[in-house]
């Protein structure tokens, strides 16, 4: 059998309540269990526990022990990060087919943000010693959850890369083209970004202040590239935002992704 990983420490763990393990159609479509076949996607999925979540829950909190991981069925979450200032930012936004604590508990630390739904959420969750045996015995499940981590250090090494280098405008047009393909739709008016989302979770996401991101909003409103609302955008040139961004090609990727999950 070889030697079993023992990341998560050895005080005592939580375990996800009991309920029926999901069935594995509720998982072959997402990207974590492409190159598993039914047998292994089963095996995965026989400790795994549903747990639904209304806006405004959260699974874990930053700081807690990290004894749980979280796979995204439905829904968004919203990973919120306190300083030790009291400062907030918005670190990730995480939809179908993501993880969530994952990291923590490879690093067998505390969690570092607190994801919180903005949306009605079915989430699935492993205990972490399960987690890392799933992983263990699973090889090609193991290298998907890597693959899913390197992507969210790519994006953070980009987000850091625009906060030192580009104007704040350029670092707004980033982030919602960044959701519009992450999360976005095709409506008649152009790309619907689905799920609420605040000026000040703009703010959070971008290390600007609320006046400017209101400001910024309104311009474009009043130039026709994006239609607005409480907790509500619409992308009407997502074309036009990726040359603010800095780049051609956004905005027909953001047009080309709309309504894709980003487990798919």
């Amino acid at each position: 059998m070889g030697q079993q990983l023992a990341f998560c420490g050895d005080r005592p763990k939580s375990r996800p309540a009991p309920a029926r393990s999901p069935d594995v159609s509720a998982v072959r479509h997402l990207r974590l269990f492409d190159d598993l076949d039914l047998e292994a996607q089963a095996d995965i999925l026989r400790l795994a526990r549903p747990q639904r979540l209304g806006p405004g829950e959260a699974p874990l909190r930053q700081g807690d022990a990290p004894d749980l991981v979280f796979l995204v069925l439905s829904g968004r979450f919203k990973a919120v990060q306190v300083t030790s200032e009291g400062a907030q930012v918005v670190t990730r936004l995480v939809g179908p087919g993501d993880l969530m604590g994952h990291v923590a508990v490879l690093n067998d630390k505390p969690h570092s943000a607190t994801p919180i739904a903005v949306l009605e959420s079915l989430v699935l969750a492993w205990n972490c010693d399960d987690f890392m045996e799933a992983m263990r015995r699973h090889p090609g499940f193991a290298v998907a959850v890597m693959r899913g981590m390197a992507a969210s250090i790519q994006e953070a090494h980009t987000r850091l890369r625009e906060a030192a280098t580009e104007r704040v405008e350029q670092r707004i047009a980033h982030a919602v083209l960044r959701l519009a393909r992450q999360a976005g739709r095709r409506v008649a008016n152009g790309v619907e970004i689905a799920f609420p989302l605040t000026r000040q979770d703009i703010a959070l996401m971008t290390g600007a202040t609320l006046h400017t991101v209101s400001r910024t909003l309104s311009a474009w409103e009043h130039q026709g590239l994006v239609d607005g609302g409480r907790q509500h955008l619409v992308l009407r040139a997502p074309w036009v935002l990726a040359r603010i961004a800095g780049g051609a090609a956004g905005g027909e990727e953001t047009i080309a992704s709309a309504g894709r999950p980003s487990g798919e």
